[in-house]
């Protein structure tokens, strides 16, 4: 699933051809894909001139002049192709703007999902409203971590992929922030010290950085909007490396808790 800096990636490369264009057409090419199209989608957006995007967690925003925000999620395989030379089976929505400009919304496996919704309420979204703070945002906080984690016995790696304690983390990118703060994934969230969730929301922010500079991990389906692959797959420490030896000269492990892997280093995680 495209995590959070493949969203960023998605949204940054959307920018240059949607922020300020106006649409002139909007198409859906079937009913739905996780759930139903807005029936006014079309409606709403003929029209409407783009004034922002941004993301929220794992979702993306665009903002429109008329006070609507279509909220996109990418699902399992789903990425945006601009100005597609063709219409392939799966380009579901298309969006065309008044310069002449379009994309496409392309998702095999239709586990994506386009919503609309006021923008001066977007808190309110079902999605949104009991979302942590973002993890490139002011509101991640060593403290508020420590507070946020106080009592809890579950595993650090299990409460990082909680979103309700930090939006839009999942698990690549976790276990390579815990990694880099050295910190192992199995020790009980609330034991760790305010230092110590100091330390890992640095790693969290330098991780996701890193990513989002290379442009995303090509996982599967996995495409920037230009076509192009994202390559920080292959700055991987830990993840996907089981048996490899880490830079400290160990050897990563892997364990099964919660449905997914973590990769570890059980030599320099024993934080």
């Amino acid at each position: 699933m495209p995590e959070l800096p493949e969203v960023e990636t998605t949204v940054r490369g959307l920018a240059p051809v949607l922020e300020g264009a106006t649409i002139a057409a909007i198409e859906t090419r079937r009913a739905d894909l996780r759930r139903p199209f807005p029936i006014d989608l079309r409606q709403r957006m003929t029209g409407a001139r783009v004034v922002a995007l941004g993301r929220r967690a794992k979702y993306g925003l665009i903002d429109t002049d008329r006070g609507d925000t279509l909220i996109f999620h990418l699902g399992m395989s789903g990425r945006w192709r601009i100005d597609p030379g063709e219409l392939l089976p799966h380009d579901h929505l298309l969006i065309d703007t008044g310069a002449g400009r379009r994309v496409a919304l392309n998702d095999p496996r239709r586990f994506g999902s386009v919503d609309l919704w006021p923008s001066d309420a977007l808190a309110e979204f079902p999605a949104f409203a009991a979302l942590g703070p973002e993890p490139l945002g002011p509101g991640l906080t060593g403290a508020g971590l420590h507070k946020a984690l106080a009592g809890r016995r579950a595993s650090i790696k299990l409460m990082l992929l909680d979103q309700r304690i930090v939006a839009g983390l999942g698990n690549i990118y976790v276990c390579e922030a815990l990694h880099l703060a050295r910190i192992a994934p199995q020790r009980p969230a609330g034991d760790l010290s305010r230092a110590k969730l100091d330390r890992l929301v640095e790693a969290i922010r330098a991780v996701l950085l890193s990513a989002i500079e290379a442009g995303g991990s090509t996982l599967r389906d996995y495409a920037r909007p230009d076509g192009e692959l994202g390559y920080f797959s292959k700055q991987f420490a830990v993840y996907g490396r089981e048996g490899e030896a880490c830079a400290c000269g160990g050897i990563v492990a892997r364990y099964a808790e919660g449905g997914r892997s973590t990769f570890w280093c059980p030599k320099c995680q024993r934080g």
